[in-house]
This record gives structure tokens, sequence and C-alpha cells, in this order.
């Protein structure tokens, strides 16, 4: 399986299913982000833009890599920020 993403194609059929059933339903995604929190997001995500970066492969459960792209989804934004963010409150 390659990691490049296409347009109309999904990475496996649990990825499909998902996406075609928030597709299916009319449901309209509104960010819950308040505007101080998407400040902070910001703030956390430059950070770690300006600071040197490490690529690492990383191996979860696709339950909750999906978990993480609905969230990421619903606060709108890249479901990469949302782990970044995570993972620098853990740590700090």
């Amino acid at each position: 399986m390659t990691n490049k993403a296409t347009v109309g194609k999904y990475s496996d059929r649990q990825e499909q299913l998902l996406i075609e059933s928030l597709e299916a339903d009319g449901t309209v995604f509104k960010s819950r982000l308040t505007p101080a929190r998407k400040k902070q997001i910001e703030a956390i995500a430059q950070a770690t833009i300006n600071g040197e970066r490490e690529k690492i492969t990383l191996r979860i459960p696709r339950s909750d890599l999906s978990r993480i792209k609905s969230k990421a989804l619903q606060e709108g934004m890249p479901y990469q920020t949302l782990i970044n963010s995570i993972l620098h409150k853990a740590v700090n």
C-alpha cells in the first residue's frame, strides 16, 4: 500500500466506510475551535515548525488513526497537526 494520497481513493476499506458514512447523512461539520484555542494551537504549531524537525514512522491501530482524523476534521485542522499538538502537550 502506498502512503501517497490520491483524490477519490481511500487508504483502506475502513477509511472508505467512515468517509462515505460521514458524507451520506448530510451532516455539516462545524469547528468547535474557539478563537483562544485556535491561537493556542497555532502557537504550538509555530513552535514546532520553527524548531528542528525529525521525520519518524509510527505504527498505531487503524481505529485510533480514524478517530484522530475524525477529531481533526471536527477541529478544522490537519490530523498531523493534531498529533503534533497531542505529543507536544504530553511532553510539556
